[in-house]
C-alpha cells in the first residue's frame, strides 16, 4: 500500500483515505494536529446523519495515519459492510459530501474488488482505462468524481505521467489542474445514480416490526438500537457451539417477554425472517401455531433473543466495566459535545429529559466507535456492552408492558416478494434506463416493433470482438450507428473479386451487409510484392474453398430450412412441364434470396420462447443491447410433423425444414461463413 496505494483486501470491506492538498508552507510537525482537528470537524459535522444509522457490521470511522514512504500522512478509515451493500454506497455519499464541505480535501475509496466506482460506471469508461492502469487515478474533489487521464502520446502533456501516478503526483495534479481531471458527465451520472436519494434514503432502508422479546433486550435496544445488527449476525452465523448456550437461557429468560417495536434495516430483517429455526425445548421459547396473528412477532423475538444470548455467552460475566469511563474521560469529548450542541444535534430538547438522555447516549456510543476508537485490546465486545447496560440501566417491566399497549403499527414486508415486473423495473433502473409511466404494458406489446431486434443483432455482429469481450452496439448517448456501405463493398470486392452479374442463392446480397460496420480499416493499397503474392494465394484458396462448399451444399436440403423473400423479377415459365425437374437439377432457375431479417427474428423468438420465462442467451443478449422483448403469451407446444422433417447431410438426425441444423449449424450463405472463418 505504498506508492501504488492499494487499499482494501479483506472480503466485503471498504477503505477510504482523505488527503490534504499539498501546502509547502505547512509545518510538517503540526500536520498530525491539523489532521486530528479535521477528523473532529468531519465527525461532528456529519454526526446528525451518522449517529442514528444502523450499520451491518462496522460504522464509518476516521483516524490519523502517519506517512509511510511516498504516501503522506492522511485520514484513514475502514468499514466491513458484510451482506449490506448499501452501507458501502452510503459511505461513498458521505465521502463525496466531505470533499464538498471541505474543498481542501481529496478522497479516494476502494473495496476488495478494487476501483468499484469504475465498475459501477463500466459502460461509460474510456477505452484506455483498465484495472492495470487505474491505480491512483480515481478521486473525489469538491464533491465531484475525478479521473486523472493518461497522455495520448508520451510527452504530449508534460503534467501527466506516462505511468500510473503516485499519491504525491496525483495530489499535485489535482491541485494544479482541477478542471482537466473531472470525470465525464456519463461516468459521474452513473455514480450519482447509485447514491441518489441520500440522506432521505436512510429512512427508506429501515423496517419496523413487532417482536415478542425479554424485557432486558427491550431495555438494551432502547439505549443501543444499533446492537440489533450484532444480535442478528450472531443468530445468522450461529454454529452448534453457539447453540449450546441457548439450551437453557441464563441472561434473557423467556418468562419476561413483552411485545415491543424493533427497528431493523431491510437487510437485517430479511436475514432474520428467512432463517428456519426450531428452538430447543429446554430453552422455554415456545411458539404459537402459524395461524396465530402474532406468530411472526413471536418467531422474530425468539430468533433475536437467541442472538443476544449467544453474544452474552461469549464473554465473562465478571469483566471490568472500567472501560466505560474511557468515553467521557477523553479530552476530545468536551469539544465534540460542544460541536454537537452548536450543530443543533439535540433539536432543542431540555437537558436532562428522557429524549435528551437517549440522544446523548447515542452520541457517546458514536464517539467511542467512530471518533475516539480504543485499541482492540480495550474495545468492548457487543456481549460486554450488553451486560454493562443490563447492570447500569434500571428498567421496570410494568412500565414496558404499558408501552407495549400503544405500539406504532409495524411496516408492511411485501417488499420481500418481487414480481417479475418489479424485477424488470429494478434491472432497468440499474441500467439507467427510463420508461414513460403513461404507456401501459399492453400498449407497449401491441406497438412493439420487431425490426429493432434484427437491427440490434446486426449492429452487434458488426462490432469489434477481442479476447476481452465484445462491444455492445449502443453508446451511452444512444446515438445511431453509422455505416459507410461503399467502403465496405470496396473492401469486400478486393477480397472476393467482382461478383457475377447473375445472382445465385449463395451469393452475398448487399442488403444482408447493410448492418456491418467498417470500423476496422483494411489496407490493401500498400503491399510489398511478396505480400501481394501471398495475399493472392490466400484469395485463391478462399475461392477454391467456397467453390467446394457450394458443391457440397448443392446436394443438401439446407436451403429449404430458410424463409425466402419473393423474387422481384418474374421467373420465365417453360411450356414443357417435363423439363421442370431438369431445370431444377441443373440450377438454371433463379432462386429467391433468403430473407435475413425474418430468419433472424424468428430464430431469436424461438430461442426466447424455449427459455420458458427464465434467463437465457436470447434475453441476455438482447437486454444487454437495450432491447426488451414482450412476454410470451403463446404457450402452445410446438409439434413437428413428420412430413416437414428432412435429413441433414452431416448427421443422421431429423430436423425441421424451417430450422437450422443443431448438429452442423450450416448457414445458407457459404461466403459469409467463409468470411467468418477468415
Amino acid at each position: 500500500m505504498e506508492e501504488t496505494m492499494k487499499l482494501a483486501t479483506m472480503e466485503d470491506t471498504v477503505e477510504y483515505c482523505l488527503f490534504l492538498i499539498p501546502d509547502e508552507s505547512r509545518d510538517s510537525d503540526k500536520h498530525e494536529e491539523v489532521l486530528q482537528k479535521y477528523i473532529e470537524r468531519i465527525m461532528t459535522r456529519f454526526a446528525p446523519m451518522l449517529v442514528p444509522y444502523i450499520w451491518q457490521n462496522q460504522p464509518f470511522n476516521l483516524k490519523y495515519k502517519p506517512g509511510k514512504g511516498s504516501v503522506p500522512a492522511h485520514m484513514f478509515g475502514v468499514t466491513k459492510f458484510g451482506d449490506n451493500i448499501e452501507d458501502e454506497w452510503f459511505i461513498v455519499y458521505v465521502i463525496k459530501q466531505i470533499t464538498k464541505e471541505f474543498p481542501e480535501l481529496v478522497a479516494r475509496i476502494e473495496d476488495n474488488d478494487g476501483e468499484f466506482l469504475l465498475i459501477e460506471a463500466a459502460d461509460f469508461l474510456p477505452k484506455w482505462l483498465d484495472p492495470d492502469n487505474s491505480t491512483n487515478r480515481v478521486f473525489f474533489h469538491h464533491g465531484e468524481l475525478c479521473i486523472i487521464p493518461a497522455p495520448r502520446k508520451p510527452g504530449a502533456e508534460s503534467w501527466l505521467p506516462t505511468t500510473p501516478p503516485t499519491i504525491p503526483q496525483a495530489l499535485n495534479i489535482i491541485a494544479a489542474h482541477p478542471e482537466k481531471i473531472l470525470a465525464s458527465e456519463s461516468i459521474r451520472a452513473a455514480v450519482s445514480r447509485r447514491i441518489r436519494g441520500y440522506p432521505e434514503k436512510i429512512q427508506v432502508s429501515l423496517h419496523r416490526a413487532h417482536c415478542f422479546l425479554p424485557a432486558g433486550i427491550v431495555a438494551v435496544l432502547k439505549q443501543r438500537p444499533r446492537l440489533v445488527s450484532a444480535a442478528v449476525q450472531a443468530f445468522y452465523l450461529r454454529d452448534p457451539i453457539d447453540l449450546r448456550a441457548c439450551r437453557v437461557f441464563k441472561t434473557f429468560l423467556p418468562e419476561t417477554r413483552i411485545m415491543t417495536s424493533v427497528t431493523f434495516t431491510k437487510c437485517l430483517y430479511a436475514q432474520l425472517v428467512q432463517q428456519r429455526f426450531v428452538p430447543d425445548r429446554r430453552s422455554g421459547y415456545r411458539l404459537p401455531p402459524p395461524s396465530d396473528p402474532q406468530y411472526r412477532a413471536h418467531e422474530l423475538g425468539m430468533k433475536l433473543a437467541h442472538g443476544f444470548e449467544i453474544l452474552c455467552s461469549k464473554c465473562s460475566p465478571h469483566f471490568s466495566d472500567c472501560k466505560k469511563s474511557l468515553v467521557t474521560a477523553s479530552p476530545l469529548w468536551a469539544s465534540f459535545l460542544a460541536s454537537l450542541k452548536k450543530n443543533d444535534y439535540f433539536k432543542g430538547l431540555i437537558e436532562g429529559s428522557v429524549q435528551y438522555r437517549e440522544r446523548l447516549e447515542m452520541a457517546e456510543n458514536y464517539f467511542q466507535l467512530s471518533v475516539n476508537r480504543p485499541e482492540s485490546s480495550l474495545a468492548m465486545s457487543p456481549g460486554e456492552e450488553i451486560l454493562t447496560l443490563l447492570q447500569t440501566i434500571p428498567f421496570d417491566i410494568e412500565d414496558l408492558k404499558k408501552e407495549a399497549a400503544n405500539l406504532p403499527p409495524e411496516d408492511d414486508d411485501q417488499w420481500l416478494d418481487l414480481s417479475p415486473d418489479q424485477l424488470d423495473q429494478l434491472l432497468q433502473e440499474a441500467a439507467g434506463k427510463k420508461e414513460s409511466e403513461s404507456i401501459s404494458k399492453e400498449e407497449k406489446e401491441q406497438n412493439y416493433d420487431l425490426t429493432q431486434v434484427s437491427e440490434s443483432m446486426k449492429a452487434f455482429i458488426s462490432k469489434v470482438s477481442t479476447h476481452k469481450g465484445a462491444e455492445l452496439p449502443r453508446e451511452p448517448s444512444e446515438a445511431p450507428i453509422t455505416f459507410d456501405a461503399d467502403s465496405f463493398l470496396n473492401y469486400f470486392d478486393k477480397i472476393l473479386g467482382p461478383r457475377p452479374h447473375e445472382s445465385d442463392s449463395d451469393d452475398l446480397d448487399e442488403e444482408e451487409f447493410e448492418c456491418l460496420d467498417s470500423d476496422d480499416d483494411l489496407d490493401f493499397e500498400t503491399h510489398e510484392p511478396g505480400e501481394e503474392a501471398s495475399l493472392k494465394g490466400t484469395l485463391d484458396n478462399l475461392k477454391s474453398y467456397m467453390a467446394q462448399m457450394d458443391q457440397e451444399l448443392a446436394y443438401t436440403c439446407i436451403g429449404k430450412s430458410f424463409t425466402t423473400r419473393k423474387q422481384v423479377e418474374p421467373v420465365s415459365q417453360t411450356t414443357d412441364n417435363n423439363s421442370d425437374q431438369e431445370d431444377s437439377d441443373t440450377g438454371e432457375s433463379v432462386m429467391a434470396p433468403v430473407d435475413v431479417d425474418l430468419n433472424l427474428v424468428s430464430n431469436i423468438l424461438e430461442s426466447y420462447s424455449s427459455q420458458a420465462g427464465l434467463a437465457g442467451p436470447a434475453s441476455n443478449l438482447l437486454q444487454s443491447m437495450g432491447v426488451q422483448l414482450p412476454d410470451n403469451t403463446d404457450h402452445r407446444p410446438t409439434r413437428i410433423s413428420t412430413k416437414e422433417e428432412t435429413k441433414c447431410s452431416r448427421s443422421t438426425a431429423s430436423v425441421p425444414q424451417k430450422d437450422h441444423c443443431s448438429f452442423c449449424h450450416t448457414s445458407q450463405n457459404p461466403r459469409r461463413d467463409a468470411l467468418w472463418d477468415l
